[in-house]
């Protein structure tokens, strides 16, 4: 790669800074972080004080960002979450064959028309695939992760535990090109609510009515799997584990079989990049821990 072509990937990282968000090396000519792992960490610099990972190393710093772009080539990622940020992911069909197959774009478009709200103006980006982000400033206080197929078909949201890949990067599916670069909007109200944050669990056993049909367990069984498969580099093993724990009580009460849920799990930790005998070793714990702790639902008798 040239030394202009290095030096537009200075200007794209100084230019996202710029506007108050985070960012990071990802490997040249790639979607992947460029910094070290957990089991590499040198435990020096940034991690002195233990490992740091890209979202916590992500920085608004010019000179921190000279010095990291100056040994390379590095495409820009944007650490949404501590950039205040919600982008929705407007994907593309991987099978291109037909100009008729639905798009993200698409998706999103029809939600806004039933919404009653036009597709909001607000800064975007055009991805290597052909789809697009559309970047979003979420409110104070409020922290959203990251989804997969919550909002629509080919529509996924990153926010806190997942980054974006920033206008000027360049991958060998093509490059990342700025198609609106005004201010990043607020997010909408009425997108807002469909993102909302679940609240947080009790601390209490998870329990359930008597006679509750298996659809809830249905349900959650497809929730759960989307959510590991989402999952972003960081936080895969974590959100695996939630989603065995949540899944283990339908097990415990028979609306589930255990190897239904190992399965599915098994497959969607997978897609998320984790190996055969990580999701395995997690999935045994987890749900070993779930089935003991919710052997009776509420109001059964002994």
């Amino acid at each position: 790669m040239t030394h202009d072509a290095q030096s537009a990937l200075l200007r794209a990282a100084l230019d996202a800074a710029a506007r108050g968000w985070h960012v990071f090396p990802l490997r040249p000519g790639t979607k992947r972080p460029a910094l070290h792992g957990e089991q590499s960490c040198p435990g020096t610099g940034p991690c002195t004080n233990g490992h740091r990972k890209w979202e916590e190393r992500a920085t608004t710093d010019p000179d921190r960002i000279r010095a990291t772009w100056s040994h390379g080539p590095f495409n820009v990622g944007i650490a949404t979450g501590p950039s205040g940020l919600l982008v929705v992911d407007l994907d593309v069909p991987k099978g291109k064959g037909s100009s008729d197959a639905p798009c993200g774009a698409a998706a999103f478009g029809a939600l806004c028309e039933r919404a009653g709200h036009a597709v909001p103006g607000t800064y975007r980006t055009r991805t290597a695939s052909g789809g697009e982000h559309l970047y979003f400033t979420a409110p104070t206080g409020v922290r959203f992760s990251n989804t997969a197929g919550t909002v629509g078909e080919l529509v996924d949201t990153r926010a806190w535990g997942g980054y974006v890949v920033a206008a000027g990067s360049v991958t060998p599916a093509g490059p990342y090109e700025p198609l609106y670069a005004s201010e990043a909007a607020p997010l909408p109200g009425w997108l807002h609510s469909i993102l909302k944050p679940a609240p947080k669990a009790s601390a209490a056993p998870s329990v359930a009515l008597p006679g509750q049909s298996s659809r809830y367990a249905d349900v959650a069984l497809t929730a759960e799997t989307r959510n590991v498969a989402a999952a972003q580099l960081g936080a895969r093993e974590a959100t695996l584990f939630r989603a065995a724990r949540a899944l283990g009580r339908f097990v415990a009460w028979g609306d589930l079989p255990r190897h239904t849920v190992e399965q599915a799990l098994q497959e969607a930790g997978e897609t998320a990049g984790l190996t055969v005998a990580e999701c395995r070793s997690t999935l045994r714990s987890a749900l070993n821990w779930s089935i003991a702790r919710n052997q009776r639902r509420r109001g059964a008798t002994a």
